[in-house]
């Protein structure tokens, strides 16, 4: 078949490096973990992800390492920093951490997910990071700075009215959201309750309706 002179050729899209080509895995096991747990072949995640299974296993040295990898992925709190950056500061308060708080919720959630898929499969223990000698979770309290510093500028524009400072309550906002969002809670707070309550505590005002 001779091509026409007019077409012009077809480039092939620029190749991946490992890095690259680590995430695009990583990216497609995620909702596949989520939802088979530990279970999960190779082969799945490979054709998911359209690439050949035997390409896992250039940048993983085994299923393990892939799947520490979503847990770590999981756990990476750069899509939720920039979502809680975004939110509009010229907004009320409490629609401002309304928004926040469904943001760190969903991360939260996300979490729960994929570490819920491979605890019911007996995989966390061997995939989950393992405390350092003092006890505490590498890069733990990194993943959970950038989103506290995140919420504090969510509370600045109202400092003179704050009763502690932006950045104490933003720990204690933090705080309260992942108490809220624990596994098992038979009635969870809705993020309005959770809101509501946070900003003006357990006392209703006299003449409130319950």
């Amino acid at each position: 078949m001779t091509e026409n002179p007019s077409t012009p050729p077809r480039r092939r899209a620029p190749a991946m490096n490992p890095d690259q080509r680590r995430a695009m895995i990583v990216a497609a096991a995620l909702p596949l973990v989520v939802e088979y747990g530990a279970s999960v072949t190779t082969a799945k995640i490979a054709r998911a992800a359209g690439i050949g299974e035997g390409t896992i296993f250039r940048v993983f040295e085994d299923k393990d390492a892939l799947l520490a990898a979503c847990m770590a992925e999981a756990v990476r709190p750069d899509d939720t920093v920039a979502h809680l950056e975004s939110i509009a500061l010229d907004q009320p308060l409490a629609e401002r951490l309304a928004e926040a708080a469904d943001v760190v919720r969903g991360h939260m959630a996300r979490i729960g997910a994929v570490a819920g898929a491979l605890a019911a499969a007996g995989r966390l223990e061997r995939v989950a990071p393992k405390p350092g000698k003092d006890g505490r979770l590498p890069d733990r309290e990194a993943s959970l700075a950038r989103p506290r510093a995140a919420l504090a500028a969510l509370f600045e524009p109202d400092r003179d009215s704050l009763r502690l400072t932006p950045e104490r309550l933003a720990d204690a906002f933090q705080l309260t959201l992942m108490s809220a969002g624990r596994l098992g809670a038979p009635d969870p707070l809705t993020t309005e309750e959770l809101v509501d309550l946070f900003l003006h505590g357990a006392l209703a005002a006299p003449g409130d309706a319950r």
